[in-house]
């Protein structure tokens, strides 16, 4: 099975989730747009050592906006000359920041969902706000009618805002990741047993 990973803004916890993702479903993993180093896919390869890692299709230098540091190193992001790599296994799709983050002045981070079809897998880190960020994103998610695979919740436990976020967007929780002192294979493991059992 394949999925893509997004998130309702910039570090939300998408590369750990992904991490565990990748443990859990034995997966590839592919971040079609890298933006400043170090890259994300070392981080996936330091906590799920042996994971097949796809190369990027832009590998940017400036840790910003995708449409920006892509102007920064005078190129413009063609989302129809990404293409989906060749496996044969399950597939970890990172996205970059938020659904709405723009790739060039036309398309955006979803946009490469949409592309690619595979279900969603949405990161919603809990603090202050996060209810009202990630419920415009689920209204998006839910107006491009895309596949939605279930939700998994990042940080410091609120079990109301949970309630209120699940109840409203009507996705499955999948799972809640802990606000760790260290996210390494250990806990990356520990979560990937918790996590199997919600996806296969």
């Amino acid at each position: 099975m394949n999925y893509f990973v997004t998130a309702i803004g910039t570090d939300s916890g998408k590369t750990v989730v992904s991490a565990i993702l990748c443990k859990a479903l034995g997966a590839d993993y592919w971040k079609p747009i890298q933006a400043g180093f170090p890259r994300d896919a070392d981080t996936i390869s330091k906590l799920v050592p042996n994971t097949v890692i796809h190369p990027e299709a832009y590998l940017l230098n400036t840790p910003a906006s995708p449409h920006a540091s892509a102007k920064i190193d005078n190129i413009v992001i063609d989302k129809s000359k990404i293409s989906f790599p060749t496996t044969n296994n399950n597939l970890i799709i990172e996205g970059a920041g938020g659904c709405l983050v723009p790739l060039n002045d036309n398309d955006f981070v979803i946009d490469l969902a949409k592309q690619f079809g595979c279900p969603i897998i949405l990161v919603s880190n809990l603090y202050l706000g996060s209810i009202n960020h990630t419920l415009l994103t689920v209204n998006l998610l839910n107006q491009l009618q895309l596949p939605i695979a279930g939700i998994i919740f990042n940080g410091q436990s609120n079990p109301e805002s949970e309630r209120i976020i699940l109840k409203h967007s009507g996705y499955k929780f999948i799972w809640h990741i802990k606000e760790e002192k260290e996210m390494n294979k250990e806990m990356v493991n520990f979560y990937a047993e918790k996590i199997r059992q919600k996806l296969v």
